[in-house]
């Protein structure tokens, strides 16, 4: 098993896998793993696609899938701020000679430093972008986690339905490019599906105080609360709602970012009953993602989640285009990337449509007895 070793490099840490031969007996193929895993709600998502990112190279690598070739990961993080994460992008590809990138954890991160692997022609591929317009930046910009766009529109569509909803509300983060470019697609389902936006609440980052906006919200008597926020805010959103009286009978629905591995020890029993669509649940029949959850748990100790498995597919999809490519060339990477379909990933059949978008289905998910469910 590979050792690693962190250490602390111009305000960020570096994780590097060692272990290796010496570069004189084999050649190494650098891959960048920029990746949350300090900084609040980020982590949560970081950490797990860092985790799955390395239980895929270390398997390539084991099994030989390069021949003589080995691959090394050099993660670092960048505590989920974007000036970081610029310095984080510069040091990969004008440093350590990276051929891809897979992240960085927040979309905020990924609109500031993205333009930069594009200018430099480094694929960048990410697992848990989902604000609208990241691919835009450029035809090296890819993503394995379908955009909100893509995803809340139906969820919505279906909620409003089941439920009959008619008034609706709406809490949201100002200051983080997904939570404001899910607020925006919530807010123009909605209006299309016909319902009454009856308050529209928002908050910053990091904030753990919501009972100001919730008591305006509960004062507005909605029978559905959208939330864009992540993690963390959404579990204190949901905990604080049902504390102030919000009755069990108005629904939450949240973003793909409300789902983390943490998300019911944070919200508790007031996690039940929140409606989110994504792309991969854990009780997925797919035989890669039965194997993947049996070998996550055995490897950190506790189960994954859907940023896991967006981690574990983005590094595979990469691995695979490098093999495929069979060059270390950038562009060679890139291009083979692109035209990847039905990769068996854990999340499925997956592959990338003409903007770098996944061809996936997403899924509506339900919080029921501690574990995200299919919404049925």
């Amino acid at each position: 098993m590979s050792i690693l070793k962190n250490r602390l490099v111009q305000g960020f840490v570096v994780t590097t896998i060692l272990g290796l031969a010496p570069a004189s007996a084999q050649e190494v193929i650098n891959i960048g793993l920029a990746q949350s895993v300090t900084g609040g709600s980020p982590a949560l998502y970081g950490i797990e696609q860092k985790n799955a990112a390395e239980l895929v190279v270390e398997e390539a690598n084991a099994a030989k899938l390069l021949g003589d070739k080995k691959l090394q990961l050099i993660h670092l993080d960048d505590g989920a701020d974007r000036g970081q994460t610029v310095n984080i992008f510069q040091r990969l590809i004008g440093r350590d000679n990276v051929v891809a990138i897979i992240g960085p954890t927040l979309s905020t991160g990924a609109f500031a430093a993205d333009p930069i692997a594009q200018k430099a022609g480094v694929t960048v591929i990410a697992a848990s972008n989902t604000a609208s317009g990241i691919t835009e930046i450029g035809d090296h910009i890819f993503r394995v986690s379908p955009p909100e766009d893509r995803v809340t529109p139906g969820v919505l569509k279906t909620v409003v339905g089941r439920f009959k909803i008619k008034r609706v509300a709406q809490i949201y983060g100002i200051d983080d490019q997904l939570t404001k470019s899910a607020y925006n697609v919530q807010k123009k389902a909605l209006e299309q599906l016909g319902v009454e936006i009856v308050a529209t609440e928002t908050f910053q980052r990091g904030d753990a105080e919501f009972s100001a906006q919730l008591t305006k919200i509960k004062a507005a008597k909605p029978d559905l609360i959208v939330l864009g926020s992540l993690a963390e805010e959404s579990a204190g959103i949901l905990r604080q709602a049902r504390q102030l009286g919000v009755p069990n009978e108005v629904k939450f629905v949240g973003t793909q970012s409300s789902i983390s591995s943490k998300f019911f020890e944070l919200a508790g029993p007031a996690a039940e009953g929140l409606i989110a669509g994504t792309a991969w649940y854990i009780d997925s029949p797919e035989p890669k993602n039965v194997a993947f959850v049996k070998q996550y748990e055995a490897r950190f100790g506790h189960k994954p989640d859907i940023y896991s498995a967006y981690g574990h597919d983005a590094a595979a999809l990469l691995v695979q285009a490098i093999k495929d490519a069979g060059s270390v060339d950038r562009k060679a990477i890139r291009d083979t990337l692109a035209k990847i379909k039905n990769y068996p990933g854990v999340l499925g059949p997956i592959g990338f449509d003409d903007g770098r978008e996944p061809l996936i289905t997403p899924k509506i998910l339900v919080a029921n007895g501690g574990r995200f469910t299919l919404f049925e």
